[in-house]
């Protein structure tokens, strides 16, 4: 059983939708932040990413970040943030390439993630975590969603489906060119209608934002531990969410890039390489991105290869060793490249796809880095089927686009 609720939303005027709304706080560091907020003014980054108006030389997880982040949400809310009067839900539309994905904003108790409600596929990161618990304490909201999947329900597809014929409360096109589109669920049969339907839903799966959902309910715990008067009704039992049926969702490759060649020429890694892999040389960088699952390519001194993993290696009655993030890791960066903990090494670093293979060809033709490798990207079932089995992908498997924008909903952890 999940168990959701309507909330009083903060968000933005509806004049000031498409200025406040910014990526999240993850997928743009701080100096391309420091960019986009001179660019708009009224950028929530503001509030994720507060390091921005402070000195660059700041560490990003002093207490002076997260002050300064509940300064300028204090200065949001006062001047540019409404809040709904009623309790409600909203409905969420992003369309990208001409493709749509449609889900539902609630807030979700914090037990379903403690009760194992809510099914992970990747570890969290002990530093990650404690910056977005700081973040969320401080702040005393959350300023962005966990984005969920849930196998398909025809009868919540049904209402969703009904109510997006209505007229959106945000219609607008973002920078990277993603419209979004916002709809007030205030119906109050409706809700109910929702809340009892996801109330047979199993399970719900984190997409995207596994530091956010633990540390949601971390924060709650720690609330509910300090106040003496606990009822199980405050606000920090519950957390914000974006909940997208799976059938709507597509997951796109995320890739790598490493360094150096760990001491080895040219010629002695590939050589190396050859034991493991098919090697051929791609003449064009057109069809340079992978077609399959197990093949993948590396942009080496300005060639792209294909790499055809040697079916003997492969142990396709393992779901995470199959995965092709874990079969380079277990056969090349930590072997070869003597990458040992992809989570820790900094001579490695992750590409998304959205970025295009020219994204990996000018990181390695920069000098930035030697050697890039792309991925084919895995499924959601493969992702479904790793966390029922209460297994972890190794990190940075997947990447999912469009990312939800922040500032457009946010939920307060006290109902004012």
């Amino acid at each position: 059983m999940v168990r959701i609720k309507a909330f009083r939303g903060l968000r933005p005027k509806k004049s000031l939708a498409s200025r406040i709304a910014s990526p999240p706080y993850d997928v743009v560091n701080s100096n391309e932040a420091r960019i986009l907020v001179k660019i708009e003014p009224y950028s929530f980054l503001h509030v994720v990413k507060s390091e921005v108006d402070l000195p660059p030389e700041t560490d990003l997880y002093d207490s002076a970040v997260y002050k300064k982040a509940a300064e300028n949400f204090q200065e949001f809310k006062q001047n540019k943030l409404i809040q709904d009067k009623t309790p409600v839900m909203y409905i969420y539309r992003q369309v990208m390439n001409r493709r749509s994905q449609t889900g539902l904003i609630a807030v979700q108790h914090i037990d379903d993630y403690l009760e194992g409600k809510v099914k992970i596929h990747e570890l969290t990161r002990e530093d990650k975590e404690q910056d977005r618990i700081n973040h969320i304490d401080v702040v005393n909201a959350h300023t962005g969603p966990v984005f969920y999947t849930y196998p398909e329900d025809h009868k919540i597809d049904a209402i969703i489906s009904d109510y997006i014929s209505k007229d959106p409360e945000y219609d607008y096109s973002s920078q990277d060119g993603v419209r979004h589109t916002l709809w007030l669920l205030d119906d109050q049969h409706t809700l109910d209608t929702l809340i009892e339907s996801f109330k047979k839903i199993n399970y719900v799966y984190v997409a995207d934002g596994h530091h956010r959902s633990k540390a949601s309910a971390m924060v709650g715990k720690m609330r509910r531990n300090a106040n003496k008067n606990h009822t199980g009704n405050e606000e920090y039992n519950w957390f914000l969410a974006v909940f997208f049926p799976a059938n709507q969702l597509k997951i796109i490759d995320y890739n790598r890039v490493v360094k150096d060649l760990n001491g080895f020429s040219k010629e002695k890694f590939l050589t190396k390489l050859e034991k493991v892999f098919t090697v051929k040389e791609i003449r064009s960088s057109d069809s340079a991105k992978p077609t399959k699952e197990h093949e993948f390519s590396m942009y080496l001194v300005d060639k792209w290869y294909r790499l055809t993993l040697k079916k003997k290696l492969i142990d396709l009655s393992d779901p995470i060793k199959s995965l092709d993030s874990a079969l380079l890791t277990n056969l090349v960066l930590r072997p070869i490249l003597g990458i040992e903990d992809i989570r820790k090494d900094n001579r490695i670093d992750f590409v998304g796809g959205n970025r295009g293979m020219e994204a990996l060809e000018g990181r390695v033709n920069a000098g930035e880095m030697a050697i890039a490798f792309a991925l084919y990207p895995i499924s959601i079932k493969q992702l479904m089927d790793v966390a029922d089995s209460n297994a972890l992908m190794p990190p940075k498997t997947t990447w999912f686009e469009p990312k939800l924008q922040s500032g457009l909903f946010i939920h307060s952890l006290e109902d004012e």
